[in-house]
């Protein structure tokens, strides 16, 4: 049995496919989602390392004269996306691999690391940038012995592309934003609540009428009703204002 230990391979594979059929030329990119495995000794800190996970990973293809600039250009816009994700720039951190602790293909990696609680006052790995050159689609080139030269009919050039990989752990990413959202008062009802970002929340509305009486529960289950069709909502009329709050902060 074969555990793959990257998604990145199936996107190599299908990188001569990409090209010959959808019209794209580069830069551009391939990514997918799928599960991924790694042979650790030691999973531990809940689903910070775990044998199976999901990972997410997309492939960008570049010309070779053009591999650093995109590469500076996806760490940067990985770490915006983390940002407006809901993590706290104070705990995100840039962090570049040395020559002699990179792959040996990898021309820059730059691990994206989060101050996880169990890591402070460190940081915990959270995605890694990876320019891997040319390396992944020469082997496919050599062994499939298939040409995965692009040419370039406006330049009169042919070349191999050279390959800029982001790469995060979807398991990890969503460990990340659980901690960034904990939030913890002893003055609240429910002293533990999560604040998460809109567009992340699970529940988007709470819908409450202030009084059961005076139409109001009507108006408030036609508004509630209206909302559902677009948002996930609900809508909440059992015991005080103060307490429906405390419970949707829950939900």
């Amino acid at each position: 049995v074969y555990l793959r230990p990257e998604t990145a391979q199936g996107i190599f594979l299908q990188y001569k496919n990409v090209l010959d059929t959808s019209r794209v030329r580069p830069p551009f990119g391939i990514a997918q989602i799928g599960k991924s495995f790694r042979n650790e000794v030691t999973p531990r800190n809940f689903i910070f390392r775990t044998r199976e996970f999901e990972q997410m990973e997309m492939e960008f293809f570049v010309s070779p004269e053009d591999g650093m600039k995109w590469y500076e250009f996806w760490v940067a816009e990985r770490l915006r996306w983390w940002k407006e994700m809901g993590l706290n720039s104070d705990n995100l951190f840039r962090h570049e691999i040395g020559d002699g602790d990179r792959a040996f293909y990898s021309a820059a990696t730059a691990d994206i690391e989060y101050k996880y609680p169990f890591t402070a006052p460190n940081f915990g790995e959270l995605e890694g940038v990876a320019y891997r050159t040319d390396y992944d689609l020469k082997q496919h080139q050599t062994f499939s012995k298939t040409n995965l030269e692009y040419i370039d009919q406006e330049a009169k050039t042919r070349y191999l592309p050279h390959v800029i990989e982001p790469a995060a752990g979807l398991t990890r990413a969503v460990l990340a934003l659980l901690c960034e959202a904990y939030q913890y008062d002893e003055s609240r009802a429910s002293p533990e609540w999560l604040k998460l970002k809109p567009s992340l929340a699970p529940i988007k509305a709470g819908i409450f009428p202030l009084v059961n009486k005076d139409g109001m529960p009507e108006v408030a289950e036609k508004l509630y009703m209206d909302l559902r069709k677009k948002l996930t909502c609900q809508y909440d009329a059992k015991q005080s204002i103060g307490k429906r709050y405390a419970r949707m902060d829950e939900a």
